[in-house]
């Protein structure tokens, strides 16, 4: 049968077990929330940059929606 000192040292070790715990969790929230913020800022960067290239190429553009729309008509035919 376990010590009231075995008891005591147990109940330590769990509490200090959930306070690293809830640091872990906070360190991942912290980093997760700041990759999320290098994607959205990323995916920002490369709208504009499509959008730029659009507006200097619009034939170019429109050749290749249609190329990609032809492509995607033929592979859900089948």
């Amino acid at each position: 049968m376990a010590t009231n000192k075995e008891t005591e040292d147990l109940n330590a070790q769990i509490e200090a077990i959930r306070a690293d715990m809830q640091n872990l969790s906070s360190t991942v929230s912290s980093i997760a929330s700041k990759q999320m913020n290098r994607a959205q800022n990323k995916a920002m960067e490369t709208k504009q940059d499509a959008e730029e290239a659009i507006k200097s190429n619009p034939l170019q553009a429109v050749a290749i929606a249609a190329g990609l729309g032809f492509l995607f008509g033929v592979f859900t035919r089948r």
